[in-house]
């Protein structure tokens, strides 16, 4: 699937929080948008996910329409009394509706899933139980359960030990081995450097796109804190600055 960006300004209150940007996401691209806190990454995301809507430009998608969603954590219930077995079983909805029946098949399925993410005999502990890193496992399960072709992870590392996040890069590589198109926010640019061949720098405004070991160069990153330096919060869209 392929992510075309038209000159999408996306704010809140009328104030741009992403500003003006134009460019594409390749199918069966790897790309990470990074930035500074506030710089509209998430806010991107969103747009590309389809829960805000740009109030200026377009955001297209090329392909069939089967993304999946992972927010940031924080953003994540976790005090639900709900098992980890239906809980990623609720990445079945593409297929059998909310009210769908786990047949067992599927629960054969998702225990394999959870295999696959280190979690296996996990399938009837609680959630709330789990650890940020056990949680954040459980999460990437039901996104191999979803099989989407377009993947947008919003900080998938974020509060999580060292062997979770192999665990979960490793998942992410499998799925560009696939020919998924996979775009994650994240900050921290020697992770993007190793495992990321494409990475969009965001200030608001794009500062640069393309091959990361390009982007994520001193030059690029100094434009960055230039941008950031010039942010006004007061600033109003466009069409109402003039």
């Amino acid at each position: 699937m392929t992510v075309i960006l038209d000159n999408v300004t996306i704010s809140y209150n009328r104030h741009p929080a992403v500003h003006h940007v134009s460019g594409r996401f390749e199918s069966g691209s790897l790309t990470a948008i990074t930035g500074p806190n506030g710089a509209g990454k998430s806010t991107l995301l969103k747009g590309i996910a389809g829960i805000l809507s740009p109030d200026e430009g377009h955001i297209r998608i090329e392909g069939a329409k089967r993304l999946a969603y992972l927010p940031q954590a924080a953003e994540l219930q976790r005090d639900f009394p709900m098992s980890v077995l239906h809980m990623i079983a609720t990445g079945y909805w593409h297929k059998s509706g909310a009210l769908g029946a786990i047949t067992p098949a599927m629960k054969e399925q998702a225990s394999q899933a959870l295999a696959d993410v280190g979690l296996s005999g996990f399938e009837k502990r609680d959630i709330s139980s789990l650890s940020a890193g056990q949680f954040q496992r459980a999460l990437f399960a039901r996104l191999l359960l979803q099989d989407a072709l377009l993947m947008l992870l919003d900080e998938p590392f974020a509060a999580i030990d060292a062997d979770a996040t192999e665990y979960l890069l490793a998942i992410i590589e499998r799925w560009h081995q696939e020919k998924r198109t996979v775009i994650c926010v994240l900050h921290d640019l020697d992770q993007i450097r190793k495992h990321f061949p494409e990475c969009l720098l965001l200030a608001r405004e794009c500062i640069g796109w393309g091959s990361s070991n390009k982007i994520l160069s001193p030059e690029y990153l100094m434009n960055t804190h230039l941008f950031r330096q010039g942010w006004n919060a007061g600033t109003e869209l466009c069409e109402r600055a003039g």
